[in-house]
């Protein structure tokens, strides 16, 4: 489904380091290193779509400072920094106490051998990028810059004419880990501008007594630069009111199209095939929930409302998870019982492509080994396993209402859970997991739910799991994920556990 809001583009900033006195010493040094520079831009420009902001080259104190100011000024979110040749580290610390954007180190040799017999001077200089990385590393740690160092082949498939050797290396594997490695770090930038740039809706109340899920939006805004719009019913219930029926129709065509329409349970008497009368509740609750996110330019919605036994907007929840699974496979992560973390989390899995859908514990099956994972709704319907279904809930257990709601699996292969806590000393935290999901049985009762195999027994991960502190919520994405969420943890300055 096309996402109803582009999220900002990663801005990154590039500079190439260098000695001043060389360029008179080895003529042709600084135009070779430059253009390593430009060859890096140009790749980095293809990724995420990113704004890429190329300075060019630091080879003095002088020219750092003025690079820390281009890059301030142009707000970048994250600066590789091409290790090009040997460098002063005293040329380079201005760049990064002006701007405070992550830094990353390119050590990115041009050829995976030298020339031994024919090399010159000038010719190994061009190659010994590393050579200045460990006296970087000393100065930024000493002055308290955060930087991580990308090691490998620069990954060229021509080789420069002034070049003594192959420099043809795109295919290596070192080249290619290199550029993964870069990849998710420019992947990594887009989540933290998405987030600065985001606007978090929250609609209700917190699910009453679930003290994981509660969140401090001080806490969440300062560690995330994202938004939070307190949100009323009311202004739902306003939306409701101004949807045409035209809207009304649109929606129950777009649920025909992504949805299949259950017959009753044979299992559960609760799960019934859904009515015309709910379908269409559901698709009027839709379209008022895409009017809501367009009126307060929403790029997640965190929301829960039981309602008076009766009322007016128990009815309206009751229409809730049909309209919140579209939103949310428009990019729009929506997630239930007031919790705004895992929201977090959805939306960091959506930002990278990997989808992101509203989890937690269902059952273990001990005889396959895997742990059953999914929700009551809402679900992300662009990772789904086959058409999700539509049933009528004769109640939603636990909440007060009836209405329609999804069941469907992630589809199987690898996946990456990504969690989101708060410890004791009010940070975010991170919990990352990399797994298989199955094809394996799953209920036919209305909910969402992926037969899920880690890498220990259910217990054993359990085990694990749970001394983390987390919260009962998770988001799971596709893919195996965990190098990338790792650097996104990094990018943000959120503490992480991988397990």
């Amino acid at each position: 489904m096309n996402k109803m809001k582009a999220t900002r583009r990663p801005r990154i900033g590039i500079y190439t380091m260098g000695l001043k006195h060389y360029w008179d010493q080895f003529p042709g040094l600084r135009e070779r290193l430059t253009g390593y520079g430009s060859f890096i831009e140009e790749k980095v420009s293809q990724i995420a779509d990113a704004e890429v902001f190329n300075y060019g080259l630091v080879d003095c104190e002088q020219e750092g400072r003025k690079a820390g100011e281009y890059f301030s000024a142009n707000n970048v979110d994250l600066i590789f920094a091409h290790a090009g040749t040997y460098v002063t580290s005293a040329s380079l610390l201005p760049v990064h106490q002006i701007c405070r954007a992550q830094a990353v180190v390119l050590n990115l040799q041009p050829a995976a051998r030298i020339n031994y017999e024919k090399t010159t001077t000038g010719e190994w200089l061009a190659h010994c990028g590393a050579c200045p990385v460990p006296e970087i590393s000393n100065a930024f740690n000493r002055a308290g810059i955060r930087y991580r160092v990308v090691n490998g082949l620069l990954g060229l498939e021509k080789t420069p004419e002034i070049s003594l050797t192959d420099e043809v290396t795109a295919g290596r594997k070192e080249a290619v880990r290199a550029w993964k490695e870069i990849e998710e770090w420019v992947m990594a930038a887009s989540v933290k501008s998405g987030l600065a740039n985001a606007r978090f809706g929250f609609l209700g109340n917190t699910y009453s007594g679930m003290l994981d899920m509660y969140s401090d939006f001080t806490m969440f805004q300062g560690q995330t630069g994202a938004h939070i719009e307190v949100l009323e019913m009311c202004d739902l219930d306003r939306m409701l009111h101004e949807v045409t029926e035209q809207e009304v129709e649109e929606k129950k065509k777009e649920i025909a199209d992504f949805f299949v329409i259950s017959e009753d349970s044979q299992a559960d008497p609760l799960a019934k095939k859904p009515t015309a009368e709910q379908l269409d509740w559901s698709a009027r609750v839709a379209a008022a929930q895409e009017r809501l996110v367009k009126e307060y330019d929403l790029d997640g919605l965190t929301y829960y409302y039981h309602g008076a036994p009766g009322g007016e907007y128990e009815k309206l929840q009751g229409g809730f998870i049909v309209g919140h699974s579209l939103l949310t496979a428009k990019g729009i992560p929506c997630a239930g019982e007031g919790d705004l973390k895992t929201c977090l989390a959805m939306k960091i899995c959506d930002i990278v492509g990997k989808g992101g859908s509203f989890c937690e514990i269902v059952v273990t099956d001990y005889e396959d080994g895997t742990i059953l994972l999914g929700h009551d709704g809402p679900f992300h319907l662009e990772i789904a396993n086959g058409k999700p279904i539509l049933r009528g809930m004769g109640l939603y257990h636990g909440k007060q209402g009836t209405g329609v709601s999804v069941e469907a699996k992630v589809r199987t292969g690898a996946i990456t859970n990504l969690g989101t806590t708060q410890t004791i000393e009010g940070k975010l935290k991170f919990i990352i997991t990399e797994a298989e999901s199955t094809d394996g049985p799953v209920m036919a009762i209305g909910n969402t739910q992926t037969p899920v195999r880690f890498r220990k027994d259910p217990d054993s991960y359990m085990d694990e799991w749970f001394a983390e502190a987390p919260t009962h919520h998770f988001a799971m994405s596709t893919g195996h994920n965990a190098a990338l969420f790792a650097k996104i943890a990094d990018i943000l300055n959120v503490p992480c556990v991988l397990l």
